[in-house]
């Protein structure tokens, strides 16, 4: 079998062996279904518009106004905003439940997990910001109060949708990025380390406090804190129930930038702006290639990920974008991408 592999892949797929062959073609299939492979890995081929299945986007809004109520109509706890003009493509997800600071309640998981449905097969999507539009407040974690009225045999299949929602947002084929200009504890904190890259306030708050309660980190919290930041300082900090300011996080790796808040309290997010302003001219079918690559990469050996890495390049060659940027190079002018 390893023969045969390396007879029809050349490169990195050369030494693969028949189980990471197949480890390759699964991995592959979880995030981009339909993709091929190349040799003996290969499969039914896709077009580039692999995650492009249609869906008609909420509509936009002015930016949002930061007044609220204890009587807030329950629609208004996640406010979606597709971004116009030069920021067209930009997608920012509000979180906006100030009367329950933020905190993951049933409503709320239920809107995130609408929300990321339509968002994962919209084509003209190209980065998404999670932010929070109540000063102070990024996500305080679970709503405790709504958890206090569960029975026992409710709380495991809620938490299981929490941590469902919380691996779809992970799962997004664009860049993710989560501002952070308050508290993000718990869950909070859970739902930003699904994202791709975290900025923060240095006044930000962010910690796994779980075993405070008695309890243990369920929304992907114990996974992903140890692939961020290594396995002993994870430990470490969710064993302490230590919370972070954002210089902390920085130095521990837990964020990629911090900021020095500003009067309106949104420092990160406009930092977040300022980096899916960079990300957007890219091109669209790579970006999301190189995300797969990267994201499929990091949980397997590195001969697997070459294999996956290779996979996902061929993924670039035949689109109308490749030759656009190499035409756009030859004339000395911006690309005109098109996702295609």
């Amino acid at each position: 079998m390893a023969a045969a592999v390396a007879a029809a892949a050349p490169g990195a797929l050369g030494s693969l062996h028949a189980g990471g062959a197949r480890l390759v073609a699964a991995c592959s299939a979880r995030l981009c279904p339909g993709l091929r492979l190349p040799g003996s890995l290969a499969g039914r081929r896709v077009g580039p518009a692999i995650w492009a299945q249609g869906w008609v986007p909420a509509a936009g809004g002015p930016a949002p106004k930061r007044g609220y109520s204890s009587e807030m109509k329950t629609e208004d706890e996640l406010r979606v905003r597709h971004l116009e003009e030069e920021n067209r493509g930009i997608v920012v997800l509000g979180i906006n439940r100030a009367y329950g600071k933020n905190a993951l309640s049933k409503n709320l998981i239920k809107m995130l997990s609408k929300a990321v449905d339509a968002l994962k097969s919209d084509k003209k999507v190209r980065t998404i910001i999670i932010r929070s539009e109540v000063p102070g407040i990024f996500c305080a974690g679970a709503d405790l109060k709504e958890r206090a009225k569960m029975s026992s045999s409710e709380v495991g299949p809620f938490v299981s949708k929490i941590r469902a929602v919380i691996n779809d947002i992970a799962n997004l084929p664009v860049p993710t990025i989560a501002a952070i200009d308050g508290l993000a504890l718990g869950g909070g904190l859970e739902l930003a380390l699904a994202c791709d890259i975290r900025v923060a306030a240095s006044s930000a708050k962010m910690g796994l406090v779980e075993t405070k309660l008695a309890i243990i980190p369920g929304g992907g919290g114990t996974q992903r804190l140890p692939r961020a930041i290594g396995m002993s300082l994870a430990k470490e900090l969710i064993f302490s129930a230590r919370v972070l300011d954002g210089q902390e996080a920085k130095a521990v790796g837990l964020i990629s930038h911090v900021l020095e808040q500003n009067q309106e309290g949104d420092a990160a997010y406009r930092k977040a702006l300022d980096l899916a302003r960079e990300f957007l001219p890219q091109g669209p079918v790579a970006m999301r290639v190189a995300k797969l690559a990267i994201n499929q990469g990091m949980e397997v050996d590195l001969v697997t990920g070459l294999a996956i890495e290779e996979a996902c390049y061929a993924q670039t060659i035949p689109t109308k974008d490749r030759l656009e940027g190499l035409l756009a190079f030859k004339e000395k002018r911006p690309p005109r991408y098109k996702g295609e």
